[in-house]
């Protein structure tokens, strides 16, 4: 039986990878295959391509960064989510394809058909079965990240992040089937146990749905 893909998205400091985290211990001690993962660096490529993005002098552009981040989820879908979804696994995975028309699309003002376009090429059809929408005011995110060394993007200005979170918001108002947001202005654990209902609840449908 084919698996499902979940995907997190969200700002900077939202909670994306501790919910990620433990949301798969939830599910593998309720016996199920899972495969956490995340992107840009899921693979060796992607790994290569994110280091990329913190080499000294001008950053890729907009454009740029669409093409390599492209490149690294066609990577990834080849390499791990299509394999692993063929196993009957759930699929976790920190980042996917709404990331980039959230942070290149939404937030840097690239042509948003064209990153749909592009997305479907790169992931040859693999959809997320749910997205789950990590939704924090952006200063409270990055009040979250002080003391660590802030990666390229974490590094942009406030008003950068206002649009990937305005961004996120659009893509789940237009989809509503698919994309879920919560608040993740509150505690680890509450925001866990909502979490693991809607993946439990989300998971049963589908296998109910799915031939035998």
């Amino acid at each position: 039986m084919r698996g499902a893909l979940i995907t997190f998205e969200g700002v900077e400091g939202s909670g994306k990878t501790t919910q990620c985290a433990r949301l798969a211990e939830h599910l593998q001690r309720l016996g199920r295959h899972v495969v956490p993962t995340s992107e840009p660096d899921g693979t060796a490529l992607g790994m290569a391509i994110r280091a990329l993005f913190e080499e000294e002098g001008t950053p890729p552009t907009p454009l740029a960064q669409v093409f390599l981040f492209m490149a690294a989820r066609q990577q990834h879908v080849a390499q791990v989510i299509r394999p692993a979804l063929a196993q009957g696994a759930v699929v976790l995975s920190d980042r996917y394809a709404d990331a980039t028309l959230a942070y290149q699309g939404y937030a840097q003002g690239l042509d948003l058909q064209t990153i749909r376009d592009l997305n479907a090429l790169a992931t040859g059809g693999v959809l997320p079965d749910l997205t789950l929408v990590l939704d924090l005011e952006p200063g409270a995110g990055m009040r979250r990240l002080s003391g660590r060394r802030l990666d390229a993007f974490e590094r942009m200005d406030l008003g950068f992040h206002q649009r990937v979170r305005e961004g996120y918001l659009e893509i789940a108002r237009a989809e509503k089937n698919r994309v879920m947001v919560f608040t993740a202005d509150r505690g680890p654990e509450a925001l866990h146990a909502e979490i693991a209902r809607v993946v439990e609840a989300r998971l049963g449908r589908l296998e109910g749905s799915r031939p035998r």
